[in-house]
């Protein structure tokens, strides 16, 4: 019986069914857009830091570098030798510096390793390559000889002169190339510098090449110098192997040659050193113990997680994180509280125009809790249905965001400790004062099925809301009413 009823009463109020399932489904598809950009934003913020510091990294530990002395300015410089023959002869020189916070001893490593809550933790070295090549070209020396007419010249009279010789043409053409190097702890590349790559062409180190002269390169660096898997790579006078070039598996690399760890200490005179210690919790909920644990039994290091990273990214993408999170949060709900209202006073309206129909039934018999159920089902059925069409309109405009995938630039700036995880590829970020790292994400927005949850609680609390109104407006009802409504 209260199933035919129900399907009845639907049926003859089909336009005023679909006018509070409609209102319902905006409010509910505003939360389900709103949850599923927010939902890209952490996805793309996820990106950028994963770039930085590579995946499973949950901090890093780096030392602030320490101003320069007065005989050390820690700015490149170069020394060329210009050639005394008539042939122009090429020449090179690269500058190798460690980039990131002071160099920490390797032996950190295993003492960080050993703190409490870490499940894991490796060293890594950064370095920048300034390389300068280019020739001098000599100049060639002219004379000219004319005639003069002073008495000092040939005499009375005049005669011929010889002009001082000078020096035309001649100069000099350099270019200036600077690149990222990161020494990789080839025995465990499940964290560090690697750790967020994959490789497409050739192969990774093995755990046997850890003094070797092999080299993997990203794929926008080779791409960008042509280089391929078995030509050589030649940084400071030593020639490295290419063995695999790798991408980044979350965004842009940040990082262009990867070396084996010592190889790396070598080439930038840092034997046995370190400049970012990559840490493991064993625990994720328990990162902030664990750093507070490194810092108070490791002094003179900075202790960076993501968290604290993620507050120095900057640019469009924090801007619009922040438009999600505040603006659409508040925007939503009240989208959805005027929904609810709506649907509320739309089904009380109904009900007051159905005071006839309802007095009717309690003269048959009908209790005031029956009427009541019957008012508070059609209004979970238009709930439903407004859920299902908001669910389609928050999936239509979640697929439409995804599709079109704005660009959004991340700038990571330092968080003024001079070593956080920028000090990691690239070396930028906190890593150096002056630094940042400007990149592009691709914004999406996936839709996980706890939005969809949510959304089908809140069509079940509008329709609740809506049919408990309108319920208790239909139970107050009296026979006698609907005996005053017969004409």
């Amino acid at each position: 019986m209260f199933g035919i009823y129900l399907k009845r009463e639907l049926g003859r109020r089909k336009k005023a069914a679909l006018v509070i399932a409609l209102g319902l489904a905006l409010g509910i598809a505003l939360v389900i857009t709103v949850n599923s950009v927010s939902a890209g934003m952490t996805q793309a913020q996820d990106k950028v830091l994963k770039s930085l510091y590579g995946l499973g990294t949950d901090m890093t530990v780096t030392k602030a570098r320490s101003a320069p002395t007065d005989n050390s300015s820690g700015r490149p410089n170069f020394e060329f030798d210009a050639k005394s023959n008539d042939s122009d002869e090429t020449q090179s020189s690269d500058r190798v510096m460690t980039q990131g916070g002071q160099a920490l001893k390797a032996a950190l490593v295993a003492k960080v390793a050993k703190q409490d809550g870490v499940a894991n933790a490796v060293g890594a070295i950064t370095l920048n390559v300034t390389k300068v090549d280019g020739s001098f070209t000599q100049g060639k020396a002219q004379s000219t000889t004319g005639n003069s007419q002073s008495q000092g010249q040939g005499g009375p009279g005049g005669g011929n002169s010889t002009a001082a010789p000078q020096v035309q043409g001649g100069g000099a053409s350099f270019d200036v190339n600077s690149y990222s190097v990161a020494g990789v702890d080839v025995t465990d590349q499940t964290l560090g510098p690697l750790a967020g790559m994959e490789i497409t062409s050739g192969k990774t180190f093995t755990a046997a090449q850890t003094n070797a002269k092999v080299a993997v390169l990203s794929k926008s660096y080779a791409k960008e110098n042509k280089y391929k898997v078995g030509k050589t790579l030649k940084i400071s006078g030593t020639k490295y192997t290419i063995i695999g070039i790798a991408t980044a598996s979350s965004s842009e690399s940040t990082t262009d040659v990867y070396l084996p760890l010592k190889q790396a200490q070598t080439l930038g005179d840092s034997k046995n050193k370190v400049t970012t210690i990559y840490v493991k919790a064993t625990d994720s909920k328990q990162i902030d113990t664990v750093k507070a644990t490194i810092q108070k039994n490791i002094s003179g290091t900075t202790v960076t997680t993501s968290a604290d990273l993620a507050d120095t990214v900057s640019g469009s993408l924090s801007t619009a994180s922040n438009l999600a999170t505040s603006v659409g949060k508040w925007l939503s709900i009240a989208v959805l509280a005027a929904a609810f209202l709506v649907a509320a006073l739309l089904t009380s309206s109904a009900v007051s125009r159905r005071v006839r129909e309802f007095g009717t039934l309690k003269a048959l018999g009908w209790p005031s809790r029956r009427v009541t159920r019957q008012v508070v089902g059609e209004s979970m059925v238009n709930g439903l249905l407004g859920g299902a069409l908001g669910i389609g309109l928050g999936l239509a405009a979640a697929y439409a965001v995804t599709a079109i995938s704005p660009k959004l630039t991340a700038q990571l700036g330092n968080t003024g400790g001079g070593g956080g995880m920028g000090g990691g590829p690239g070396g930028g970020g906190p890593g150096q004062q002056s630094t940042q790292n400007t990149m592009e994400i691709a914004l999406s927005a996936p839709v996980s099925l706890t939005t969809i949850a949510l959304a089908v609680g809140l069509a079940v609390t509008g329709g609740l809301i809506a049919g408990a109104m309108g319920g208790w407006r239909a139970s107050r009802m009296r026979p006698a009413d609907a005996l005053r409504s017969v004409s």
